[in-house]
């Protein structure tokens, strides 16, 4: 019981620090490094320019996926350590919130990146200009994963012993 409820401890420390900077705040800087600079962009003049610059931002992508993938790793832990099916359920709706929200942000990130923040040439079809709406898909995906992975982070971090008017009751105390 008391290596339990230190895991579940330790599994805090990293999930709300990791929430709140890495899915809060990262998205901002992230979003600023993984794009072709504006300074760059006046200089590329052909498709295979264009693609070997978006190309180039592959690896800020996979890191930044990896990156945002710490608060779900942090609820299917809390979950192995605490299995409670109604969460279970709900840790795999995150889940499964997050793979399509990390999709559309990959490829939100790679075709802004093809299209140069608005300073390319036509060089790529329409669909690869559409990803400019992304975001609002991206928003409408993320809004309820934020509230689940939150709601959830702290049902997994409160502990199951203290009732709500704060007492602790002990494994001692029940027959």
């Amino acid at each position: 019981m008391r290596h339990d409820l230190t895991a579940r401890a330790l599994i805090a420390v990293v999930f709300w620090p990791s929430l709140f900077f890495f899915w809060f705040l990262g998205p901002f800087v992230l979003f600023l490094l993984s794009t072709t600079s504006s300074e760059v962009c006046p200089r590329l003049e052909t498709r295979a320019e264009f693609l070997a610059a978006a190309n180039g931002t592959l690896p800020m992508l996979i890191l930044q996926t990896l990156i945002y993938a710490v608060p779900v790793v942090c609820l299917v832990l809390w979950n192995r350590l605490s299995p409670k099916p109604a969460r279970a359920k709900h840790v795999v709706t995150s889940i499964k919130l997050f793979a399509v929200a990390a999709l559309i942000g990959a490829i939100w990130d790679y075709g802004s990146s093809l299209t140069c923040d608005g300073y390319g040439q036509p060089f790529f079809s329409t669909a690869w200009r559409m990803t400019s709406y992304l975001p609002i898909v991206s928003l409408l995906i993320n809004l309820p994963l934020y509230v689940l992975v939150f709601s959830l982070g702290r049902a997994y971090s409160t502990r199951d012993d203290i009732t709500e008017d704060g007492v602790v009751h002990s494994s001692q105390d029940n027959p």
